[in-house]
């Protein structure tokens, strides 16, 4: 038997889509956020604009919240997960939008 907040939460991470504008940075790695449980229990729903910089190994060094709507819902889900993207070598800027849909 499924659990109906796992399949709500499965469906989430599946509809949590980007449009990235990486300026030069090619992805590696990519970890999609976590669908908040209390926005997923109230059935809501947003997005979350966010900016980041790459060092020049990869690494996301700094990631700061953009737009978010509806606000203090899903940025912290947001930022936590582009915190751990990692890009090829060279570093850069660059800037996402991450729609939390069910």
């Amino acid at each position: 038997m499924r659990h109906p907040f796992l399949a709500v939460a499965l469906a989430a991470v599946a509809a949590a889509v980007a449009m990235p504008a990486f300026a030069g940075l090619t992805p590696i790695k990519r970890v999609e956020p976590e669908y908040p449980r209390d926005a997923a229990r109230a059935k809501t729903e947003g997005f979350v604009e966010v900016e980041f910089n790459v060092d020049a190994s990869g690494k996301v060094t700094s990631v700061s919240v953009v737009n978010a709507k509806p606000s203090r819902t899903f940025e912290q889900a947001a930022v936590r997960a582009v915190k751990q993207w990692e890009f090829a070598p060279g570093g850069g800027k660059g800037k996402v939008r991450l729609d939390f849909a069910l």
